[in-house]
């Protein structure tokens, strides 16, 4: 074979190459993950929680893909508590920390719907030396799952400012500081800090908001998007 064919036949075999690492680079690579991305975020859900009354809640803001006991030990290792459930006891002994000020890191949190359930998970880190003050989020396990086929939870977090009666009803209730965005960008980097999350993206919220009032009447503003974390295995 002479050189010059040699040569055509290398030039043949490197054009070749070219056009197969554009196609895959610009066109198949763009769908396979376009392809993956139509897990939960295909989608739609109502980004909005309820009271046991009917009354909307706290926008969903935040959204988990992971198994229970992965999302449960995140938590942990970022030094958050895992709520309790609202019992008699639990009642008393939530009362007892506000009103004398001593800590109750796990005390319960009160039930909102999501998709006509009660939350799922609940997780809190108390600011200060009672359960006055404290970051929380209240979580629900969904029917998606994300791209790894892991559960998709779908969660609403807030900073309890402090107790006192409900706007709307007049019970007794943490009321919550308006920034919703600022809770949420914190649960998101507390978790990251502490190396639990794989990565984050932003899904679609109830859309921008500046004059909410959630179940508690308590006013929230939010630039409208949710933050979903992939946690780590």
């Amino acid at each position: 074979m002479s050189q010059r064919s040699l040569r055509r036949r290398f030039v043949t075999w490197v054009a070749a190459l070219l056009a197969a690492y554009l196609a895959l680079a610009y066109f198949a690579a763009p769908e396979f993950w376009t392809f993956r991305d139509r897990g939960f975020r295909s989608q739609h859900f109502e980004m909005v929680t309820h009271t046991p009354q009917g009354i909307p809640g706290d926008p969903i803001n935040v959204g988990l893909v992971g198994t229970q006991k992965e999302v449960v030990h995140a938590f942990a290792v970022a030094g958050w508590d895992t709520a309790d459930a609202v019992t008699l006891k639990t009642a008393i002994e939530i009362g007892e920390s506000v009103l004398f000020d001593h800590p109750y890191p796990d005390a319960p949190v009160s039930q909102l719907l999501f998709d006509g359930r009660t939350q799922d998970l609940a997780f809190e880190k108390p600011v200060g030396g009672s359960a006055d003050r404290r970051h929380h989020v209240r979580f629900w396990q969904t029917g998606a799952t994300g791209d790894d086929s892991r559960p998709l939870w779908l969660g609403s977090a807030s900073f309890d400012r402090g107790v006192g009666l409900s706007h709307d009803t007049g019970a007794v209730t943490h009321h919550i500081g308006p920034d919703i965005d600022a809770e949420r960008d914190f649960l998101m980097r507390d978790l990251a800090t502490a190396g639990m999350l794989i990565s984050t993206s932003d899904i679609a919220g109830i859309g921008a908001t500046t004059t909410g009032r959630n179940g508690g009447g308590d006013p929230y503003f939010t630039d409208g998007e949710a933050i979903v974390g992939i946690v780590k295995r």
